[in-house]
């Protein structure tokens, strides 16, 4: 089974997803690495950077249920092709921009194109993988886009030499729009109208979840039982965009470095993260398949990331040497992201038929902290003249993310009058 999660045509569906996370994550963050060229020639004080970091935000709040919703509808083919056209085009329009007001315009089509991929996406995990590789899925798909945060700023910073940052934002959403043509040629809804699987591989995926067309969505008993992995996906969230938005600029304005030093400390810090990632998704599976527990699983891993980031962040505040202050950066993020494959792996286990509605709450957690952590940290940076600050807030949001995590229970799976199935043994066989 392990095999199979990077071979045949499960293992090519899944490397497609890891594709799309890697892509649009360089889309997501490339900003952030060009910023202090773009705050230059545009004449924008770190407020307005900060604005113009946090527009990604505002659609992608705004648009992650109904992304997913969409996904769970329309399916995750159509669905994810045509969000990839929005970010594509979102991320070609950037190196176009002449102000602060076109610059804010194409980043909230970014964000308005990637709204609801990663909740469509899980949406098609929820029929394309065992249910005991859940969180090792979850995990490696979101290594994937962190190795994007971890390799865009060297890629980048190489490009602009060739490009220009103009020619490296449209040269970087042509990438996007291959992805989108190779997706929806290559990818079924349903595992079995693939006309590569194989018996053996349909052996070992859970039953088809089919399109919501014809179902109403159990609003209420949906948002109750997803809302508590999505406030802490909330307190994961609003660090993690500390990172993908002003930590090239935190090297630069507190060691007064020059980009190109700046691009390959952020990468070293994020490649901790890519790492721990995939760590989060094994140890939650390995401890699911020892225990059978699927709450201990899932929580018991999430506590340990949180603890441990906010542990590293606070030694951020007190030590001031680059070189370890970028070793206490990469071990809090390699923490915080140990966190993120069990998290992802929740809505799966509680509504795999509504996977993509559970899911889109749970990003738009994403969504607002991307929307407000960003400005915030410019916001307080200006009004301190300090980088450190900022970081004060995602220890307080760690330290209640662990205690909203003990509200969560994947063990226990939405039931709806519909749909009453018998529960699932750890192997992931109804009983």
């Amino acid at each position: 089974m392990k095999a199979r999660m990077f071979s045949g045509t499960t293992g090519k569906v899944f490397m497609l997803l890891c594709a799309m996370y890697f892509i649009e994550y360089v889309d997501r963050v490339n900003l952030s690495v060009a910023a202090p060229l773009l705050k230059k020639e545009l004449s924008l004080s770190n407020t307005q950077l900060g604005l113009a970091l946090s527009a990604f935000g505002y659609c992608y709040a705004m648009f992650q249920i109904l992304g997913g919703y969409a996904g769970d509808r329309f399916g995750p083919r159509r669905t994810l092709a045509f969000s990839g056209l929005l970010w594509s085009v979102g991320t070609m329009l950037t190196g176009m921009v002449g102000g602060l007001t076109t610059l804010l315009l194409s980043r909230l089509l970014v964000g308005m194109g990637e709204a609801g991929t990663i909740p469509t996406a899980t949406r098609a995990m929820s029929n394309w993988v065992p249910r005991i590789k859940r969180g090792f899925a979850q995990g490696f798909t979101h290594s994937s886009a962190r190795a994007a945060a971890a390799l865009t700023p060297p890629l980048v910073v190489a490009m602009l030499p060739l490009f220009g940052w103009r020619g490296a934002f449209v040269a970087l959403g042509c990438v996007s729009l291959v992805w989108v043509v190779v997706w929806y040629n290559y990818f079924r809804d349903d595992p079995r109208k693939h006309p590569s699987i194989t018996a053996g591989e349909l052996a070992d995926l859970p039953p088809y979840q089919g399109r919501t067309v014809d179902t109403v969505v159990p609003w209420r008993p949906l948002i109750k039982r997803i809302l508590p992995v999505t406030l802490v996906f909330f307190c994961h969230a609003w660090t993690l965009w500390l990172y993908l938005s002003w930590l090239p600029s935190f090297f630069v304005g507190s060691y007064g470095i020059d980009l190109k030093s700046s691009a390959l400390y952020t990468s070293a810090v994020f490649f901790a993260g890519v790492v721990g990632d995939t760590a989060g998704g094994l140890l939650t599976d390995a401890i699911y398949r020892r225990t059978g527990n699927l709450n201990h699983a899932r929580r018991n891993v999430i506590i340990l990331g949180f603890a441990g980031s906010l542990s590293f962040l606070c030694c951020v505040m007190y030590f001031h040497d680059q070189t370890v202050v970028t070793l206490c950066l990469a071990a809090a993020l390699f923490l915080l992201e140990m966190a993120e494959g069990p998290i992802w792996a929740v809505p799966i286990d509680v509504a795999p038929r509504y996977a993509g509605v559970a899911g889109g709450f749970v990003s738009t957690a994403a969504g607002v902290a991307a929307m407000i952590s960003p400005a915030a940290f410019g916001y307080i940076t200006d009004l301190t003249g300090s980088y450190r600050p900022p970081f004060i807030l995602s220890i307080g949001l760690l330290l209640i993310g662990i205690v909203l995590s003990f509200r969560i229970r994947p063990d226990i799976p939405l039931q709806v009058p519909d749909e009453k199935m018998p529960p699932l043994n750890p192997l992931g066989v109804h009983s």
